[in-house]
Order: C-alpha cells, then sequence, then structure tokens
C-alpha cells in the first residue's frame, strides 16, 4: 500500500481556504518540536512567542503597528499576483518611498503648516511608484521578467538610503550616527493613544484596504485583472489591454509600499535610518498568499505574521531563544503552505504499488 496524488476535476473551494489553517497548524505543531528540541518548555515557549506579546495594551497596539505596512503591501501586491504580475520588489519600493517623504520631509523642516502631512505622504507614495515603474517599462517594452528586475532593483534602494543617510543627510548633531534629523512634528504622523506607538497610518492603512477591496470587488479593472490572471487569451480576446494592466498593478502595490515606507519613517521611528523595516516587503508577499489574495485574508494573515514579530523579540527576551526563531517560523508557514496548497488540484489517494514495468 502506497499513497499517491490523484488529479482533481476542478480545484477544491474546501481546501483554497482550509490550506493556510492547516499551514498554521502544522507550524505550530513543528515549531512545538523545535522548542523541545532546544531544551525548552513547548507550552511555555508557545505561550511565550503568541500570547504574552499581546497581552498587554502597549502589546496589543504593536501588533497593529507592525501589521499595518504588512497589509498595505500585500493587498498591493495582490493585484498584480491575481493578473500574473510578480512584483517581488516592495521591500526597495518601500525604501524609496521613505526616501522621497522623508527627503521632502527634511526639506520643509522650517514650513508651518497642516498641508506638510499630506505632501509629505504623497511624496512617499510616487516615490514607491517611481522605482516600481521601472520594472513596469522594462517587462512592456523589452519583455523583461519582473520578477527579476524588481528584486534586483531591492538592493539598489537600499544603498541609496545607506548612502544618503551616511553622507549628504546624516544630522550633523546626530553624533555621527548613520541617520538623518527628526522630521518635523507637521511631517510626523500624530500618535492616537498616549503611552503607545499607535499612530495616524494604522486608520490611514485600513481607509486604503478597503478601497482597494471595493476595486476589487466592484471595479472593472478589478474584474479584468482577474481575466487577464485565469485566461490571458480570453481578455485579450475582450480588449483588455495586458500592458496597461501591468503598469497598473506595478505603480498600485509600488505606490502602497511606498506609503508604507514613509508611515514606518513618519510613524514609529521619526528620521530615516540604514533599516527602516525588518524585511516588510518580502514578508507581505507570505502575508499576500496566506490570506489567499483577499483584503480580509490578508488582514487576518497580516496579524498572524506581525505576532511572529512581537514573538520573536518576546522570546529573545525571556527565554534566550535566538532572534531567528521569527524567520524560522516565516519559513515554515510558507513551507506548509505551499504544501498544502498541492490539495487543492490533487486529492490523496491510497492504493496498491504498480508492479515493476507498469505504468
Amino acid at each position: 500500500m502506497f499513497l499517491h496524488l490523484e488529479a482533481r476535476g476542478e480545484p477544491s473551494r474546501l481546501w483554497i481556504w482550509a490550506a493556510p489553517l492547516m499551514a498554521v497548524f502544522l507550524t505550530l505543531a513543528v515549531g512545538s518540536a523545535l522548542f523541545a528540541a532546544l531544551g525548552k518548555d513547548p507550552l511555555q515557549a508557545l505561550n511565550g512567542f503568541f500570547i504574552m506579546p499581546v497581552s498587554t495594551l502597549y502589546g496589543a497596539t504593536e501588533l497593529l503597528v507592525k501589521a499595518a505596512p504588512l497589509a498595505l503591501i500585500a493587498v498591493g501586491l495582490a493585484v498584480g499576483f491575481r493578473g500574473g504580475v510578480w512584483n517581488i520588489g516592495a521591500e526597495g519600493q518601500l525604501t524609496l518611498g521613505a526616501i522621497t517623504g522623508g527627503g521632502l520631509a527634511l526639506a520643509l523642516g522650517a514650513v508651518d503648516s497642516p498641508l506638510v502631512l499630506p505632501a509629505v505622504l504623497l511624496a512617499g507614495v510616487l516615490g514607491g511608484m517611481a522605482w516600481a515603474a521601472i520594472p513596469a517599462l522594462l517587462r512592456t517594452r523589452f519583455h523583461a521578467n519582473e520578477i527579476l528586475t524588481s528584486l534586483m532593483l531591492t538592493y539598489v534602494a537600499q544603498l541609496l538610503l545607506g548612502w544618503l543617510v551616511h553622507g549628504p543627510w546624516r544630522d550633523p548633531h546626530g553624533f555621527n550616527f548613520p541617520e538623518t534629523a527628526p522630521f518635523s512634528p507637521h511631517a510626523i504622523l500624530p500618535v492616537l493613544l498616549e503611552g503607545t506607538r499607535l499612530h495616524l497610518g494604522i486608520p490611514l492603512a485600513g481607509v486604503v484596504i478597503l478601497a482597494v477591496w471595493a476595486l476589487l470587488a466592484r471595479g472593472f479593472i478589478g474584474f479584468q485583472i482577474k481575466v487577464m490572471g485565469l485566461a490571458p487569451r480570453a481578455g485579450a480576446y475582450a480588449g483588455f489591454r495586458q500592458n496597461r494592466l501591468v503598469w497598473f498593478s506595478l505603480l498600485l502595490s509600488g505606490g502602497l509600499a511606498g506609503l508604507a515606507g514613509f508611515s514606518e519613517a513618519a510613524g514609529p521611528i521619526g528620521q530615516l535610518q540604514p533599516a527602516l523595516s525588518p524585511g516588510y516587503g518580502f514578508t507581505a508577499i507570505i502575508v499576500a498568499f496566506l490570506g489567499r489574495l483577499h483584503p480580509v485574508g490578508i488582514v487576518l494573515a497580516a496579524l498572524f505574521m506581525a505576532l511572529t514579530y512581537l514573538g520573536g523579540e518576546t522570546v529573545q527576551l525571556f527565554m534566550g531563544l535566538p532572534l531567528a526563531v521569527t524567520g524560522v517560523f516565516q519559513g515554515l508557514i510558507l513551507f506548509f503552505l505551499l504544501a498544502c496548497d498541492v490539495l487543492i488540484l490533487y486529492r490523496v489517494r491510497v492504493g496498491r504499488r504498480p508492479a515493476p514495468g507498469v505504468s
């Protein structure tokens, strides 16, 4: 007797949504075994990883602070992924959004106006869009693979940020640390709850996610993206222009990543530093697929992935575990999600092993 996979007649609607839940369960099971192998009580470690970080008001607000950029970026990526446009460089677009928004914030440091904050947020969006426009141009004009071009541009953006904060934008009063001067109060996202870092960027991200949801669910452009992702030839026959959808998807995802980047700089940080994010642009790819490319699922997935960041810091502090535990959990969830997704198109069967030479 042996196990084999049998193709389904059509994708399983049950496993489309059950696969992420199964992936989370398997991640917790393997994570428990990993904690036990490290000599830690699995229940205590899981409690420290998933419960302790949000057991206080400050911890719960920190979860929202970390989940907001993940959800914002992932929703933008999901639009492209639905249409077969694979933007893997959101981390670079996040960085450029922080650079352009931060640069304008520094330039307007002496300006006392309520228009400064909208202006720098718009600059962040435009910076992310401009960086995403490069792979869009390379794909539509030269047929270059946007996976490679967007990914490689990430490292260019990070090097550019490093050069700026070590060089021309470095704060002369910052004791030689590689960071810019703090942004003026008019360029900072206001804190919404005293004693926490909960800032205006969180509800702003929620409004944007709702707008993208409406675009995908009710907008004609959302229908075009879905058709081009599922049946490109049918879309072309209907008159949908693929290049236009490539530009739209990349500019939208780049703009949202840029908004998330400047929101990080103007929210929790308040200035530009060499490391603005712990890899939100890459983690958002996992969030998008874990959330099944749907805005509601993405928000839930973003909360879970944000919890892995907080949990990694907590077990490092209280249990002496390495911070790399965060990456392990994120890698496990991606691995098991891909594995469980096989069950959408195939079912597991038990049968007899065929005789040698029999196909």
